[in-house]
């Protein structure tokens, strides 16, 4: 093999492996700064000894002993076994017997430490910016660059967050594990709003030139899926069937060129038939999750079940919008937002016609909340040229195209405006 082709294949291993990696070396050190950095001189020794040796019929295996043994070593070295004996002797003696012995040293435990890791970057003691950029860096394997980019901040903001979070968790005593008790909904509740955030900036970025950035919905995905594969919490599969239904539609929400195409207008038959399967299959998973666990509905399973009415649909004209509505009624009543309520006013909308939701927009006017919410002034003007009103309308599309930081999407509501003084409203 040459050295090229060597080269490819040691960074796909690495980019499979590496999460399970930092996972298994940090339950050894208890350190997820420390265990990222052993992690890495382990690809360093495969990069030094692999192109000479050949790659190993097991690379997973290899690279998990050698971080190990390296933990191991740095132990010794700082003088850490003596203090750090009651908390880690009996992993540390047991690693050391596993270590000639890859399958083992692959195997181990390592459900469980990924789920432990991925507790522990979303932990709450971490602001939410801190809990994003960690996520991405230790368990989706993302560049400091490629998160800066993902979330158009600068560089150094995200270099220092990440460390930042790392010295947090350590002087915190963070624990490596998977909460028990009370402390387990509201660490579960963190983990799920992080892999949320992380797949909505990708779904519609906050700001920039891109109105999608499928990279992030990938990533997040992955994780959830990975989270669905160690977990049997209703909540879990329901976020995974949110996802999956939405990352169905990506390749239809923009032209050619990148401009947005809204739902009502999306090619059908350009949405991923297999994630839709995928999703529905996940809330089914979710139903019988809650059945079993005898747990009404959570936010994310109504949010799944309201994707999967428009999944389900052949066409926009077939959404049942009746149930949606409901939905959303059900959906504000356990968790309470004015951005639930926007999103049952579009649906009311559209079952029951413009009027009837746009008594509904216009209480929340004066929403402290959403005084800097593109998407009130985008929505209410939407239900104002659909009744006609036109300047109204045109007024509240400028007012949206100013607050959004997304240029996809304010080239689109400015079109929306200019479009109120040249035709007729869309109905």
């Amino acid at each position: 093999m040459l050295a090229t082709d060597t080269s490819k294949a040691i960074e796909t291993v690495w980019k499979i492996e590496r999460a399970k990696l930092i996972a298994g070396v940090t339950r050894l050190v208890r350190d997820v700064g420390l265990a990222e950095e052993l992690a890495q001189d382990a690809l360093v020794t495969a990069l030094e000894q692999w192109p000479a040796s050949g790659i190993p019929d097991k690379p997973g295996a290899w690279l998990m002993a050698t971080a190990k043994n390296r933990a191991l070593d740095r132990l010794r070295r700082a003088k850490l076994m003596e203090r750090k004996h009651a908390e880690i002797g009996r992993d540390m003696e047991a690693d050391e017997q596993a270590v000639p012995d890859y399958d083992t040293a692959l195997d181990d435990d390592i459900g469980d430490d990924l789920l432990r890791l991925i507790f522990t970057s979303c932990h709450p003691v971490l602001s939410t910016e801190a809990r994003l950029a960690l996520t991405l860096r230790l368990l989706a394997g993302l560049t400091t660059e490629e998160i800066a980019r993902a979330f158009l901040v600068p560089e150094p903001t995200i270099a220092q967050r990440i460390v930042r979070a790392k010295k947090t968790l350590a002087e915190k005593h963070v624990p490596f594990e998977v909460p028990r008790g009370e402390d387990r909904g509201e660490r579960l509740a963190s983990v799920l709003e992080v892999i949320y955030l992380i797949f909505n900036e990708g779904y519609t970025a906050t700001s920039g030139d891109d109105w999608t950035r499928p990279t992030l919905c990938e990533e997040a995905l992955r994780l959830g899926r990975i989270l669905a594969g160690l977990s049997a919490e209703p909540e879990v599969h329901g976020l995974v069937a949110l996802l999956e239904i939405q990352a169905s539609r990506l390749s239809a929400r923009t032209s050619p060129s990148g401009e947005p195409i809204l739902l009502p207008d999306q090619d059908r038959s350009r949405w991923d038939r297999l994630l839709i399967r995928r999703g529905l299959a996940a809330l089914e998973r979710a139903a019988e999750e809650s059945i079993a666990q005898r747990l009404l509905p959570g936010p994310y399973v109504l949010q799944a079940e309201i994707a999967a009415c428009h999944a389900r649909a052949p066409a926009a004209a077939e959404t049942d919008w009746a149930r949606i509505v409901a939905l959303y009624g059900a959906l504000g009543g356990i968790a309470p937002s004015p951005i639930i309520d926007l999103n049952r006013a579009v649906a009311v909308s559209m079952a029951y016609g413009p009027g009837a939701a746009l008594e509904l927009v216009d209480e929340l006017v004066d929403h402290p909340a959403l005084k800097s919410y593109h998407l009130l002034p985008s929505v209410r003007g939407d239900l104002l040229a659909k009744l006609d009103r036109r300047e109204e309308a045109r007024a509240e599309f400028e007012r949206a195209a100013e607050l959004t930081r997304n240029a996809r999407e304010r080239d689109l509501l400015l079109g929306r405006a200019a479009a109120m003084q040249k035709t007729a409203p869309r109905h």
